[in-house]
């Protein structure tokens, strides 16, 4: 079996994690998944930055666990859940690093949501 390549973050790929500093409060199916002021902004490279919420803030009844997962080189191995209250549009709608590499340490125990398959991200 190959090993999984892992990368550093550098000058060519920078990544940053920094407490928001602001409410963040995600919606799906009209009902709220998320509401926090404790998220980290994670911001990798030229990607969009990507609100990642603590998931003690998250209503874990609206979430079902399923058997996706994911690999990035420079944050690590990803699973991934499905909203119940958003219907097919929210099938795996979350990712979390569960074992994140040491890069971006701070978003152990956080999760973050695709835009597209959740109502709302509301930064305020």
């Amino acid at each position: 079996m190959t090993e999984k390549p892992r990368l550093y973050p550098g000058p060519d790929h920078p990544i940053t994690v920094t407490p928001t500093g602001k409410r963040v409060v995600v919606t799906a199916g009209g009902r709220v998944v998320a509401d926090t002021r404790d998220a980290l902004t994670l911001q990798e490279a030229s990607y969009p930055a990507v609100q990642y919420v603590p998931l003690a803030d998250v209503d874990r009844s609206l979430l079902e666990r399923t058997s996706t997962e994911s690999y990035c080189p420079f944050k690590g191995e990803a699973s991934y859940y499905s909203i119940t209250a958003g219907g097919d549009r929210s099938v795996d709608a979350i990712w979390e690093y569960r074992e994140p590499y040491d890069a971006v340490a701070p978003i152990k125990d956080h999760v973050a949501f695709y835009p597209d398959r959740v109502d709302s991200i509301e930064i305020s």
